[in-house]
């Protein structure tokens, strides 16, 4: 599973390169409600709470259906306490206490729901007043005009109101939202393929040298490519941090991060991965070229699910950023996960081609 919901609501399809299609409202009701249900079960398993969930802890299987991402549960304390966040809005009582509820979860399920509506990140306090206003067309995506019916558009609004209600025990519950939203469902008995507009193909498209590396599972001609990268990747990539905390931080974690280079330069990877660590734990940036020098250091060390972790993490920071998508076809190819693995290396291959300019066909 490597596809992310973020990178399908407006880009074109992963698999057979072409005309833009959005995804439609049929398969964007059947992403949330799949997500609900997961939800509901982690619940019913005494796994409420879920840390940072958003739009890129969706995944796609093989069949393209969509599936929560397990990572989120993996952060899970008994208390709630999370010690970091990447949530884009953050639920009010998280601000307050710095701890995760199931209530915050379903606040959080609600910003994705404001997400499937609109196609785009709205602050939910923004979203609240169209609403209020009785704006929908505002907060509504125009790719989905005439593909649901008012009724239909205002029901979705309402559920996610009732999620974004800022007592957190005014919030539904998983199951309450469940069965909102399987009135909704359209076209059930149409695959979540058909849905998305995807036709799979055998046929391979050139790839750049690190994606040919890719395809080969060859990590040392890998790490020689990726050794020459820069970090002007990371351009903007930062944390707000006060002057002091900057400036007693900074020091010590470029230290970090020089010996995670010199590490990672001199093969020296599991060196590598534990400075790496130090400053993604402790520096006051975040480096999507960090994250991926650890995930190639973890491939080589034969840790693909730790590999895994960060190449998604490093779409999470930079989506559009080539190498997160052969980090993870590599990593899925040593997890013996073919279909998916080649379903990244055609997101790399695209995601590349755009950026030089080019079609997926190299012209």
């Amino acid at each position: 599973m490597c596809f992310l919901l973020r990178l399908w609501l407006h880009r074109k399809s992963s698999v057979n390169i072409g005309e833009s299609q959005p995804m439609k409202w049929a398969m964007r009701l059947r992403v949330v409600l799949h997500l609900a249900k997961a939800l509901e079960y982690c619940t019913s398993k005494g796994r409420a709470l879920y840390h940072d969930l958003n739009a890129y802890r969706v995944l796609f299987d093989e069949e393209y259906n969509p599936r929560l991402s397990c990572f989120g549960l993996m952060k899970n304390s008994r208390d709630g306490k999370s010690y970091s966040t990447n949530l884009a809005f953050t639920p009010p009582e998280y601000l307050r206490t710095g701890r995760v509820t199931p209530e915050s979860v379903i606040y959080s399920f609600g910003t994705l729901l404001l997400d499937l509506l609109s196609g785009k990140h709205i602050p939910p306090s923004h979203a609240l007043d169209l609403i209020r206003d009785r704006n929908l067309q505002m907060l509504t995506d125009s790719c989905l005009e005439g593909q649901f019916s008012n009724d239909d558009g205002t029901e979705l609004v309402r559920l996610a109101t009732r999620c974004l209600q800022y007592e957190p025990r005014e919030r539904p519950n998983p199951k309450s939202v469940v069965s909102a939203l399987v009135s909704l469902q359209k076209d059930t008995e149409v695959p979540s393929q058909v849905l998305m507009g995807i036709q799979t193909t055998d046929s391979f498209t050139p790839r750049s040298p690190l994606g040919e590396a890719c395809l080969r599972l060859d990590l040392s001609a890998m790490h020689e490519i990726m050794e020459k990268l820069s970090y002007k990747d990371d351009e903007g990539q930062t944390t707000e941090l006060s002057f002091q905390m900057w400036t007693d931080q900074m020091q010590e974690s470029l230290n970090s991060k020089k010996k995670g280079d010199a590490a990672f330069r001199h093969k020296d990877f599991t060196t590598a991965i534990d400075c790496y660590t130090q400053f993604i734990e402790y520096g006051p940036t975040v480096s999507p070229t960090v994250y991926a020098r650890r995930s190639l250091s973890y491939l080589i060390n034969n840790m693909p699910q730790e590999a895994l972790g960060d190449a998604m993490q490093v779409q999470v920071i930079s989506p559009v950023w080539h190498i997160a998508s052969y980090l993870q076809a590599a990593s899925l190819f040593t997890l013996k996960m073919e279909t998916e693995a080649h379903a990244a290396l055609r997101e790399g291959v695209a995601l590349e081609a755009k950026k030089n300019g080019l079609t997926p066909n190299g012209r």
